[in-house]
């Protein structure tokens, strides 16, 4: 199975999934700590909070927009009874609300989507993580590369944070220490290639 996973390129995700954003690694983050998922009150888009040593950002998961920015999070945040390095305040149509972070200090993302979808983390030739995204049950060994499973992403440059799909799974998110990768497959979109937390 390991040389099954060595031998299998990065392919684009099958549909119906598209990629949020048009450059191959996401969009730069330079220091991201962890993200998190909340739900737009308006669209009813999926919403990814993204943590990182500058402050925190909220970007629309279906169009790509970065829809708020706060560089100087509250320190008055972090004393409340939950652990702050798992959640944060929102912001922008979440503000009020706490959204749960996964990603460096711990946490965790949803790794099925509920129809059949399902992420792996994998590290064939570690330190080099890889994301497989497969459906009806369909891992590695089990069925072709490209027909039952996929390898979406290939963290070789920086270290991966976290991985999962929103909750209502229409969102893939895999974040690294310097950059955020997206897919969707709602169709309501637009592409937003150029925002950067």
């Amino acid at each position: 199975m390991r040389n099954r996973i060595l031998a299998a390129p990065v392919v684009p995700a099958p549909d119906p999934w598209r990629p949020v954003f048009e450059y191959e690694y996401g969009v730069p983050v330079g220091g991201l700590l962890g993200i998190g998922f909340a739900t737009d009150p308006d669209t009813g888009h999926d919403l990814v909070m993204v943590v990182s040593h500058d402050g925190h950002g909220l970007f629309d998961a279906v169009t790509g927009e970065k829809i708020a920015r706060d560089r100087d999070a509250d320190p008055e945040d972090s004393s409340r009874d939950a652990d702050p390095a798992l959640w944060c305040p929102g912001l922008g149509p979440v503000a009020g609300s706490r959204v749960r972070i996964a990603g460096l200090f711990g946490g965790g993302l949803h790794s099925t989507a509920g129809d059949g979808w399902k992420l792996e983390v994998v590290a064939p030739a570690w330190p080099n993580e890889r994301v497989l995204l497969s459906r009806d049950g369909g891992l590695p060994h089990s069925g072709p590369h490209g027909e039952r499973w996929w390898h979406i992403f290939h963290s070789n440059y920086s270290e991966l944070r976290a991985v999962g799909f929103s909750p209502s799974g229409q969102t893939i998110a895999v974040a690294t220490s310097s950059d955020i990768s997206l897919w969707t497959r709602r169709t309501d979109h637009g592409h937003a290639g150029s925002a950067a937390a």
